[in-house]
C-alpha cells in the first residue's frame, strides 16, 4: 500500500503533470504483488507483458530479481496496471559525455531499473500509466536515499513507449535509442519543487 507521505507527494506531482484520472472517484491502491491478486484476467495488449505478470512476476519477487507493484481497483479487485523495480548498473561510457565528465571514474554506475510498466486495456487512456510511472519514480527516489542510484532507467518496448517516457524527462542513451534514463537529481528536483 502507498504510505500517506507517498500519497501527498504523488498528489502534488500529479497536479503538476496535469494528470486527470477518469473516473476520478475510482478507489485504488498501489501495493506489492501478492498471491491473492487475480493476475489471470490482466490484458494490456502485449502478450509478453501479460505473461510476465501472470507467470513470472511472483517468481522474480521470490528470487529477489525484481519487485512488482500493482495498481488495483478496490471496487472490482481488478489489476489496473503494474511496474517492476530492481537495481542494475551500466558502464560509465554508456552515458552522455556531458554527464561522464561530472562523475567519478568508476567503471560501473548503479541505477534503478523500471523493468516493466503496463496498464490493462480496460483502464487505458485514463492516466494510469502516468500515475504508475510517478509512483515508480517516487519509490526509486526514496530508495536512493538508502541505496545509492545515479539514475532511473527503462528499456522502452516500442516507439510509443519512447515518446511516453520522454514526456517525463527521460532521455535516450547516446547509442541505444530504446534505453532511456532520468538522473536521480532530476527526479529529486521534480518532487521537491512542488
Amino acid at each position: 500500500m502507498m504510505q500517506s507521505g507517498t500519497k501527498k507527494q504523488l498528489s502534488v506531482t500529479i497536479e503538476s503533470h496535469n494528470l486527470i484520472l477518469n473516473p476520478a472517484n475510482l478507489k485504488f491502491s498501489i501495493e506489492l504483488l501478492a498471491k491473492h491478486h487475480n493476475r489471470e484476467d490482466f490484458s494490456c495488449g502485449n502478450q509478453q507483458l501479460n505473461r510476465y505478470l501472470q507467470i513470472t512476476a511472483s517468481q522474480d519477487r521470490q528470487r529477489n530479481i525484481a519487485v512488482p507493484y500493482i495498481a488495483i481497483d478496490l471496487t472490482s479487485d481488478r489489476i489496473i496496471g503494474y511496474y517492476t523495480l530492481s537495481m542494475t548498473s551500466i558502464n560509465l561510457g554508456e552515458l552522455p559525455t556531458s554527464l561522464v565528465k561530472k562523475l567519478p571514474k568508476s567503471p560501473l554506475i548503479g541505477l534503478t531499473l523500471i523493468g516493466r510498466l503496463a496498464v490493462s486495456e480496460n483502464y487505458k487512456s485514463m492516466g494510469w500509466g502516468k500515475l504508475l510511472l510517478l509512483d515508480a519514480l517516487y519509490k526509486s527516489l526514496e530508495t536512493s536515499k538508502r541505496v545509492a542510484s545515479f539514475a532511473v532507467i527503462v528499456d522502452a518496448i516500442d516507439e510509443q513507449a519512447i515518446k511516453f517516457y520522454q514526456r517525463f524527462d527521460f532521455q535516450s542513451f547516446p547509442q541505444q535509442k530504446f534505453k532511456l534514463f532520468r538522473t536521480m537529481k532530476n527526479v529529486s528536483q521534480a518532487f521537491n519543487s512542488n
